[in-house]
């Protein structure tokens, strides 16, 4: 017997899918499909997530743009002393801010894997539609399909 998939809730064997306290033996599953459903609110609610990280991550660059405009309406005395407080004050920005700035990336990298979008896997057991997994984790559902494939083209 060969284990294609194993997590808290689901195994995936080259004999039987196991879901919560169901198994599904592989010879008896006649038919294996996934549909991708609309957006829940807890996916909309992630990507206004990913648009305030990606907007609190671009702040500073706006806030410097900003400087380096109103440098160029200054007079040229005033242009070279302004120009050179602001490099000095973005590189120290930089250099204090660039360890905070793993924590947000990282939780935007998270997001994006994730997904969007709902993700469920059906299965035509002894001629009944089934819905196997419901998930909004796009990397666990290409795992679990990829292994629920693996594990029909073997019994095949």
């Amino acid at each position: 017997m060969a284990l294609y998939y194993r997590d808290d809730n689901v195994r995936v064997t080259s004999e039987s899918i196991q879901v919560g306290g169901q198994t599904y033996p592989i010879a008896e599953l006649t038919y294996v499909w996934h549909t991708r459903t609309r957006l829940t609110l807890r996916s909309g609610s992630r990507i206004l997530g990913r648009w305030v990280l990606v907007s609190l991550l671009t702040a500073p660059l706006g806030f410097g743009a900003l400087c380096a405009v109103s440098a160029l309406f200054a007079d040229w005395s005033e242009r070279l002393g302004a120009a050179l407080i602001g490099l000095a004050a973005a590189a120290v920005l930089a250099l204090a801010l660039a360890p905070l700035l793993e924590f947000p990336l990282m939780a935007l990298e998270r997001s994006y894997d994730r997904g969007t979008a709902v993700h469920e896997i059906w299965v035509q057991h002894h001629g009944a539609e089934t819905l196997l997994i419901r998930s909004e984790d796009a990397l666990r559902f290409g795992q679990i399909y990829r292994a629920i494939q693996r594990a029909m083209e073997a019994a095949s």
